[in-house]
């Protein structure tokens, strides 16, 4: 890994100097949406286009994750309680500029489904957050894609 970043908490997703907060209905129990990003961490390949690796390290307290183009994270899960919120925080990355980054999913039920909802709140180099906020549609159309392959994906499990 290229470079560790600054150690924050799960208070960051307030506090950050950027926060991209991106949400979808989804036709899945919130049981089982959390299931797949909390508990199926190899898993988020299969859903998510821009992971090509996602494993469990340090028996499953963190992760570690690899993007198409290269980008690899190290990460320590910051909280997981079902079946409401995953969050996990980036320790170490090849990215350029990035100084923090915590992603939470928090889930609440809908009368369709489970409404995800995505924060992505990072800080970094006023480059970095420049490119962010410029690439902000780039990222909710990551999120919503992800999101709808993830429905799909859940439709067509085994009960």
């Amino acid at each position: 890994m290229a470079r560790r970043l600054r150690p924050v908490g799960p208070d960051f997703v307030e506090t950050a100097p950027l926060r991209l907060v991106f949400a979808r209905v989804v036709k899945a129990p919130p049981e089982a949406v959390f299931h797949a990003l909390a508990e199926d961490v190899p898993g988020w390949s299969e859903w998510f286009s821009a992971v090509t690796l996602a494993r469990p390290i340090a028996d499953g307290a963190g992760r570690e994750v690899r993007l198409r183009g290269g980008t690899r994270f190290t990460e320590s899960v910051l909280m997981s309680r079902a079946p409401e919120v995953y969050a996990y925080r980036v320790d170490g990355t090849n990215a350029p500029g990035l100084r923090a980054l915590v992603e939470e999913w928090r889930l609440s039920p809908d009368p369709s489904g489970t409404r995800v909802q995505w924060t992505f709140a990072a800080d970094g180099t006023a480059l970095f957050r420049a490119a962010l906020t410029l690439g902000r549609a780039g990222l909710g159309r990551a999120f919503r894609d992800a999101v709808t392959a993830l429905e799909r994906r859940l439709a067509s499990a085994p009960a």
